[in-house]
């Protein structure tokens, strides 16, 4: 069975979800945010309810870091949970 390397899925997963996180933060310094996630809630057929805040740079630098983070985490952990259950 392949062998995945940790260091690259985790490195991956957390470039995804770091880089979604960007670009949410640069949705909301546009002032596009709330028209996004007015329509993402509409077309489930969900009242929208939540409102956007105003852009903060050290809250979004802090939201991509920390996303970036978790997703390296959950990335190499999946990688190595795989490599221990296909020997």
């Amino acid at each position: 069975m392949n062998h995945i390397n940790p260091n690259k899925a985790g490195s991956a997963l957390g470039a995804i979800t770091g880089g979604l996180h960007f670009v949410w933060s640069v949705l909301v310094l546009l002032g596009w945010s709330q028209s996004f996630t007015d329509f993402v809630f509409t077309i489930h057929m969900i009242e929208p309810v939540f409102i956007a805040l105003p852009f903060d740079l050290m809250r979004a630098s802090g939201l991509v870091v920390l996303t970036a983070f978790v997703g390296y985490v959950v990335g190499s952990l999946f990688a190595r949970v795989w490599n221990h259950l296909h020997q």
